[in-house]
């Protein structure tokens, strides 16, 4: 109930900030995103390369724009800042889901012992909930952009995201003599050298940084194909529901999102 009622905050948040910032006559841009994602977490060995490939994910999302170089109240340019013709305030509500296994040579096929089947058996799912605001700087002139100058605009951006989180946990290990009977959540289930409580599926909530690099490609007067690798630093260890505490879980959770988007131009 309390994840629920942070989204819900969240969520007026936004409207809020959107409503006010309608009322200063900036143009204003919306779009879609998707793309596959590597969800960096506490399944499998840290620098591994199956790990980092085989916990892959997607997402998904919808994005808002305001556009400082040009006035929706009056079809007409905004008044020539370097400021109003690089940037940009990009708004957004996203969500990704990851699969997540552990992989490496801890759970080798040549490996037989007790504590590798447990591995193999532990399970997780990552779902993620974003909403918030990055703002994003042109190199180039947004202007000239917009006017057909050139087809490509190179951007980077900074920006801080809430995330609502809810993982998920299973396991088909089975422990022969458990502590508490039929308890997917038994800390004999899963690997031996974790404190009990490693392993915690309780949704929650954290913020996060957002940083990424991408282009814009332009189609037509009104749209853009756009191209972005976003990095994103979850402030919590939580988001995959699990945080071991050995000496090698030494970062939060954080991800590799590569999209595209499609960008359409509303004024």
């Amino acid at each position: 109930m309390l994840n629920i009622k942070h989204s819900v905050f969240a969520c007026c948040l936004f409207v809020i900030f959107q409503t006010a910032s309608a009322q200063l006559g900036f143009s204003h841009e919306i779009g879609v995103i998707t793309g596959p994602l590597q969800f960096r977490s506490d399944f499998g060995n840290r620098e591994d390369t199956k790990t980092n490939f085989g916990n892959s994910g997607f997402g998904i999302g919808v994005v808002h724009y305001l556009n400082f170089s040009y006035r929706a109240d009056c079809n007409c340019y905004t008044t020539d800042t370097y400021f109003n013709d690089h940037f940009k305030l990009r708004n957004e509500i996203s969500w990704n889901k990851t699969n997540l296994e552990h992989h490496g040579r801890l759970v080798d096929p040549s490996k037989v012992s007790v504590d590798s089947d447990r591995l193999r058996g532990h399970k997780g799912v990552a779902k993620n909930l974003d909403i918030g605001t990055q703002l994003e700087f042109y190199p180039l002139s947004i202007r000239s952009f917009q006017s057909f100058g050139y087809k490509l605009a190179p951007f980077i951006s900074l920006g801080v995201h809430y995330t609502s989180f809810s993982p998920e946990v299973s396991t088909t290990y089975e422990n022969p003599n458990p502590l508490l009977t039929g308890n997917v959540l038994e800390p004999s289930n899963f690997y031996s050298h974790w404190d009990p409580g490693s392993v915690d599926a309780s949704p929650g909530s954290t913020w996060s940084m957002v940083s990424s690099v991408g282009v814009r490609y332009k189609l037509n007067k009104l749209s853009d194909l756009m191209l972005d690798l976003r990095w994103q630093y979850y402030f919590s260890d939580w988001v995959d529901g699990l945080n071991h505490q050995l000496d090698f879980n030494k970062s939060d959770d954080w991800l590799l999102w590569f999209n595209i988007g499609y960008i359409y131009y509303l004024n």
